[in-house]
């Protein structure tokens, strides 16, 4: 079960730390230039937290080109969710935003929109975009709040149908997750390499993490050694637990099978049964994974399931591993999708107008 996890989180790091700032440097040749916007975003959903984690959030924003000059003009939106250990910061980095948003409007592939990028990162290394007590509510800080916000301070289409969700890695199952349980916000969904979609293998069962005694442990753990404690503070929390407020899958060294059936509770492959109304409500959903990826078993399990539950989707595999194609795939396939999938058409009352 660890050993899945582990290599594709060792796969991943360094690629996101290599993504330089040349990715964002214009040359003559370059099209009209977007604005990409850092904010912060307060989230009530996420106050109170018993990890003490700060509600407020940065949030990256990319304007298209053209949005300053016309302000009755109103734009679709994508909201795309970064994996497990990484800030947004090396997702936009890692992405080549803005400049890869500049280029596909240019060339017509994507139509004018605005992308968002919420900043999840947190003592544990990811919150992955559940709710808890111990962590905060997630689900609702990606579905209600921020939404909210960005539908009251920017010109947007407000409106299911001009929505998209899409994500990689952890940001792959928070696509899957909110999309079945938020169906009314998101009308597509886009899940890139997603973790944590097999019961078997949601996350390790590292006795190691018996020895974590406080809060300021766990952030001097390595990524790696943090996978197992975010999932239970994800997914097995216990407020009556102090100081980590959790319940872990091992006891002197023992597993521990209740908590480890939280955990698989928390799977899509799981969840998917009790939600096919609100996954056949979706307008499109696509799924893609390298074929080298430990986590591309998850992903064939995911879609069988779906197929069996009679949701229509889209599965694609393709020579790679978790991260060597995951750029170049946002650009020539995930954009193209929401494209074809997210109303540019306006409706009175929606939207801010900053």
């Amino acid at each position: 079960m660890r050993g899945s996890l582990s290599r594709w989180l060792q796969g991943w790091l360094a690629p996101l730390v290599l993504a330089g700032t040349w990715m964002l440097q214009a040359t003559a040749a370059e099209p009209p230039a977007g604005r990409l916007e850092q904010i912060q975003v307060h989230g009530p959903s996420l106050e109170g937290n018993l990890s003490g984690d700060s509600a407020t959030r940065t949030v990256f924003v990319y304007l298209p080109p053209g949005y300053a000059a016309d302000g009755s003009r109103r734009y679709p939106v994508l909201y795309f969710l970064h994996g497990f250990g990484a800030a947004a910061q090396m997702y936009v980095n890692f992405l080549g935003l803005p400049r890869v948003l500049d280029a596909a409007i240019a060339e017509g592939r994507v139509p004018p929109l605005i992308v968002v990028l919420p900043d999840v990162l947190n003592r544990f290394g990811g919150s992955m975009y559940s709710n808890s007590p111990t962590i905060g509510d997630w689900e609702s800080f990606i579905a209600r709040d921020l939404v909210a916000y960005i539908d009251g301070h920017y010109r947007t289409l407000a409106q299911r149908e001009s929505r998209g969700l899409a994500g990689h890695s952890m940001g792959g199952y928070g696509t899957l997750r909110i999309g079945m349980k938020q169906p009314d916000v998101f009308v597509a969904l886009y899940s890139m390499s997603a973790c944590c979609l097999d019961p078997r293998q949601v996350a390790p069962a590292d006795a190691t993490n018996e020895q974590v005694r406080t809060l300021e442990d766990v952030e001097k753990l390595p990524v790696l050694g943090r996978t197992t404690l975010a999932a239970s503070a994800s997914w097995a929390p216990n407020p009556q637990n102090p100081p980590l407020y959790l319940d872990l899958p091992t006891r002197s060294g023992a597993s521990q099978q209740d908590v480890l059936a939280r955990f698989a509770a928390n799977a899509p492959t799981v969840m998917a049964s009790q939600y096919v109304p609100q996954l056949k409500g979706h307008a499109a959903i696509r799924m893609d994974i390298g074929e080298q990826d430990g986590l591309i078993g998850g992903n064939a399990l995911m879609t069988q399931v779906l197929t069996k539950l009679g949701v229509p989707h889209e599965y694609e595999t393709y020579p790679g591993d978790h991260m060597n194609k995951v750029a170049e795939r946002f650009a020539q396939h995930v954009l193209p999708f929401f494209a074809r999938h997210l109303a540019t058409s306006d409706r009175p009352g929606g939207g801010g107008s900053r």
